[in-house]
């Protein structure tokens, strides 16, 4: 298996579903009740907060990228297509 850079953004974004699945998951089994407006902020929230974590780790990909040499440097992974 290939590494690939870790992305917080995708990270944050899918915790955030996940807790938005969880509860209507728990409406859905009995355990509680939940409007269906009360996921909405939760989801737009999350990916809200998920694009400002993926700015922030892109800009600072970007800045130790520059610092390792720029493209090509030790920091980037290079894999061969074979076309």
């Amino acid at each position: 298996m290939l590494r690939h850079e870790f992305q917080p953004g995708k990270l944050v974004a899918g915790a955030f579903l996940t807790l938005a699945g969880v509860m209507y998951a728990g409406d859905a089994g009995g355990l509680w009740e939940t409007p269906w407006f009360a996921v909405i902020p939760i989801v737009v929230g999350g990916l809200c907060l998920a694009g400002a974590v993926g700015f922030l780790a892109g800009g600072i990909r970007r800045r130790r990228a520059g610092r390792a040499g720029g493209p090509g440097g030790p920091a980037e992974v290079r894999q061969d297509t074979g076309g």
